[in-house]
């Protein structure tokens, strides 16, 4: 019996996805969570690792969710 995904936070959602990686309505269900708790940040393509230095928010965000996990 699969666990009721909507009632998972989202870093339990995480965790069951990275161990049940062809499991896609988990997989889809985690996406639709992370956007609606607004955890991206949108930033265009990069050209170098320098353009990194032009988005401060996005370091800030890996280094605020410890290492960039959610």
């Amino acid at each position: 019996m699969k666990p009721n995904f909507n009632e998972m936070s989202l870093k339990e959602l995480r965790v069951y996805v990275l161990a049940h990686p062809d499991d896609n309505e988990a997989f889809y269900t985690y996406m639709d969570k992370s956007k609606t708790e607004r955890t991206w940040i949108t930033m265009p393509p990069l050209n170098s690792m320098d353009d990194f230095d032009n988005y401060p928010e996005f370091i800030e965000k890996i280094a605020k969710d410890g290492k960039g996990r959610v």
